[in-house]
């Protein structure tokens, strides 16, 4: 009796476990070793070509059924021996991440939610979260993972409309979280 409780135990905990895990399954691998990084992307995302966008944008990917829905890496030059660190606090970056895109576009409104600092493996990367509202779309809800690597500012970015942020917001966290540079 006692065993039959304890293995009926067991499997609903595995259960319960794959059924949480679902979400965040379902990714791809995209590995840039020319730039040197690395991220996961959902299942049904297609990478998009890159040959005229704006200068910097490296990497595209939307998806295929949520076309509004999509991910970018974009590649800056950083000065010599500049670390993330010494261009400012995960804050004070976030901050001048969202002037400079507001800037660019000025009927785009943007409200800085969190930021915070992770270290994997001795590299620093500052993970930022913001709303954009414009005044002819819906609101997005975007995430974005910034580092410096080799002389370069990486920053990648995933979007989707505020409507579906609470719906796949595990999954975009662990795409987000999935961004390397090397």
């Amino acid at each position: 009796m006692l065993k039959s409780l304890l293995a009926l135990s067991l499997l609903l905990a595995c259960l319960l476990l794959t059924a949480c895990t679902t979400t965040v399954g379902n990714l791809n691998r995209y590995i840039d070793s020319k730039d040197g990084y690395q991220f996961s992307y959902p299942n049904g995302w297609v990478q998009v070509d890159v040959r005229d966008a704006s200068a910097g944008v490296d990497a595209v990917f939307r998806d295929i059924v949520e076309r509004t829905e999509n991910l970018s890496v974009i590649i800056s030059e950083v000065p010599a021996g500049k670390t993330l660190p010494s261009l400012g606090t995960p804050t004070e970056v976030g901050y001048r991440f969202l002037k400079s895109k507001s800037g660019q576009a000025s009927d785009r409104e943007a409200e800085f939610i969190t930021a915070a600092e992770r270290d994997q493996d001795g590299q620093v990367y500052y993970e930022l979260e913001y709303e954009v509202s414009f005044p002819d779309r819906a609101p997005r809800h975007n995430l974005a993972s910034v580092a410096v690597s080799r002389g370069k500012l990486f920053t990648f970015n995933i979007s989707t409309s505020q409507a579906r942020w609470e719906k796949i917001q595990p999954m975009f966290q662990a795409v987000a979280d999935s961004f390397q540079v090397y």
